[in-house]
């Protein structure tokens, strides 16, 4: 039996350091993390015991550098080697930076950005990754270290840095709305406190179990995946993304094989497992274990969770298991939840009055009904309030606003953008003087204590859990081809088949109307993006000069956009999309590419398109 280490109340502020070393001390051999190779093999575990040597070698050869207050990327595969470099960085008073590592004969774009961004003096990585950062990140003048290339005895060296709550811990970098990314700056303190929270809404115990399959450089994946656990003293076992992605039945697998009692992730995982597990694979899984299945990082759908209910309730799940919630990088992770023992909370709302931000309750029986999800309510001291956006007062009960959060899991603000940080993260109440406040860009409104959200004051585009700014993409696009005009185009998400997907609508210079090769540009735009922001597009429109709808002071207007192209009223001249319940098209503006006219009919006629191999997922 291990001599169980409990923690002290949540006024108590200590780090993930104590906590480790606390760990190490009381539950030595106890194994905290498993990764699953393939989803499937168990390949590496560590205990408490081995977590703590690891990081302590990793922190001594950081400290041998002087690092202390420098930023350290971290760029690893899947595995468990990002975990021992993360808490190593912890351990040596070094502020972590997890980015997802580069990828061979491939662009670097974001990746270079935050290095310059960051300042980044030292790159932790592991041996076999080594040659390939060093050749795709030439301008990575830095200390390349191999953590799992380190002598035995080197943990021994380790000094305890002097930190506390206050202390800076990692960046977690989000898309830049200019193109550049911004590193939310997390402190020591904001991840107690928000471990504390998840620890609290989760009604974790020592008996507790959890699989994670998030990508463990984003949020969701390293607050929830890596620290809740050891915060918990329970197990986890991890598993990549990708083979998730590539079998989801794996996670589910995982869950049933280790009895898990916590796992989630975004709606499209769930909806993912309802349509690529078959009904015959039911029969070998056993879901009575899972207590909280949470939702969350985009929106969550009522069809989806009651899907998934139906579809897996033979295998033992139950309803109520699901777990609503909401968060951010900017609030560390977690901002509300609900009551683990309680179903999700959704309310029927007219539709067409939520368009004018009212909050209008619906009969199921009405047509235009939207149904909301509740994501539970503020906890432990954290405090939300709905405003109006443009006046900046507090909005009525029965009017959607801006949310704000306040409390201590928001974070410190974004590296090195004060005017950015005192606009996002230190508002106001105009009416009251309260503040500060962090706004979150995000529209909802509250009802009995119970968060709601409606959709996005910014233009954030999120898809399948992932965050993208617009411009970011906008950029990517108009650099992908000569031919597409600089600073007029727009990426907008519209909902398929009850999934986000994203569209691109993008001027033509009218020097390249009558060489135009459309194949050639969309594929140029559907690579650059791929490549650049690992996202699939639904649909491309190239527009003649004007066909963007800006304001007087050349602001794209992307809302615009988007019901101009549910309308079907932009000025096209070609068009592609990936929906196989349609042919693929182009459609050409005769008048301005008269030299393609003919050469259209004739392809029409033989029953193809130019230049063009089409099947399900676009072209090649």
């Amino acid at each position: 039996m291990s001599n169980h280490f409990t923690f002290p109340s949540a006024n108590k502020i200590v780090t993930f350091v104590d906590i480790l070393r606390k760990r190490a001390s009381h539950q030595s051999e106890e194994i905290v993390y498993t990764f699953l190779l393939d989803g499937e093999r168990e390949s590496d575990w560590l205990t408490y015991q081995a977590l703590d040597r690891q990081a302590r070698s990793i922190a001594a050869t950081l400290q041998s550098y002087q690092t202390m207050g420098e930023r350290a990327l971290l760029l690893y595969p899947p595995g468990l080697e990002f975990v021992a470099a993360f808490f190593g960085c912890l351990y040596a008073g070094v502020v972590a930076v997890p980015v997802y590592p580069p990828r061979r004969n491939q662009k670097n774009t974001r990746l270079e950005a935050i290095i310059a961004d960051a300042g980044a003096t030292i790159v932790l990585t592991t041996a076999s990754l080594l040659t390939t950062i060093q050749e795709a990140l030439p301008v990575v003048n830095r200390h390349c270290i191999a953590t799992d290339d380190l002598p035995n005895d080197v943990a021994s060296a380790w000094q305890e840095p002097t930190i506390n709550s206050q202390s800076l811990a990692f960046l977690q970098y989000t898309s830049g709305s200019t193109g550049m990314p911004k590193g939310v700056m997390v402190s020591h303190g904001n991840l107690v406190h928000n471990s504390t929270l998840i620890y609290q809404l989760f009604e974790h115990n020592p008996q507790s179990r959890g699989v994670i399959w998030l990508p463990l450089y984003h949020d969701m994946g390293l607050i929830g995946g890596v620290l809740q656990p050891l915060y918990g003293g329970f197990p986890v076992t991890l598993m990549s993304p990708i083979s998730f992605l590539k079998k989801p039945l794996r996670w589910l697998q995982a869950i049933s094989r280790y009895q898990a009692t916590t796992s989630g992730g975004p709606d499209f995982a769930y909806d993912l497992a309802c349509r690529r597990i078959s009904p015959e694979q039911l029969s070998s899984l056993d879901l009575s274990s899972w207590k909280v299945a949470f939702s969350g990082a985009e929106p969550i759908r009522a069809q989806t969770l009651e899907r998934f209910a139906n579809y897996f309730s033979p295998c033992g799940f139950r309803r109520e298991a699901f777990y609503p919630c909401y968060g951010m990088a900017e609030t560390t992770l977690i901002v509300s939840g609900g009551l683990k023992t309680e179903p999700p909370i959704v309310r029927p709302l007219k539709a067409r009055e939520l368009e004018k931000n009212r909050v209008v309750s619906a009969t199921e029986e009405e047509e235009s009904i939207r149904f909301i999800v509740g994501c539970g309510r503020s906890w432990l001291n954290q405090k939300i309030v709905i405003v109006d956006p443009e006046s900046l007062t507090l909005c009525e009960p029965d009017q959607v606003g801006e949310i704000w959060v306040s409390g201590a899991s928001v974070a410190q603000g974004y590296w090195q953008q004060p005017e950015q940080t005192k606009q996002t993260f230190h508002s106001y109440l105009a009416d009251t003087g309260e503040g500060s406040f962090l706004r979150t860009g995000d529209l909802g409104f509250l009802q009995d204590g119970e968060l709601f959200i409606t959709g996005r004051l910014k233009d954030l585009i999120i898809i399948q859990g992932r965050n993208h700014y617009p411009q970011d993409i906008e950029i990517t696009v108009e650099q992908s081809h000569p031919s597409l005009r600089p600073s007029s185009g727009a990426a907008f998400t519209i909902e398929f088949a009850e999934q986000e997907k994203l569209v691109i609508a993008h001027e033509v210079e009218r020097s390249s109307l009558r060489k135009l090769n459309p194949s050639e540009v969309i594929g140029a735009i559907r690579r650059a993006i791929a490549e650049e922001h690992d996202l699939q597009v639904y649909a491309v429109l190239l527009l003649k000069i004007g066909g963007i709808p800006q304001t007087s002071s050349g602001k794209v207007q992307r809302r615009a956009c988007r019901e101009r192209f549910l309308a079907g009223s932009l000025d096209v001249v070609a068009d592609w999309s990936a929906n196989p319940r349609n042919t693929a098209k182009f459609r050409y503006l005769e008048a301005e590419v008269e030299s393609l006219s003919s050469q259209l009919q004739t392809s029409k006629q033989q029953g193809s398109l130019p230049e063009l191999e089409i099947n399900r997922v676009g072209i090649k």
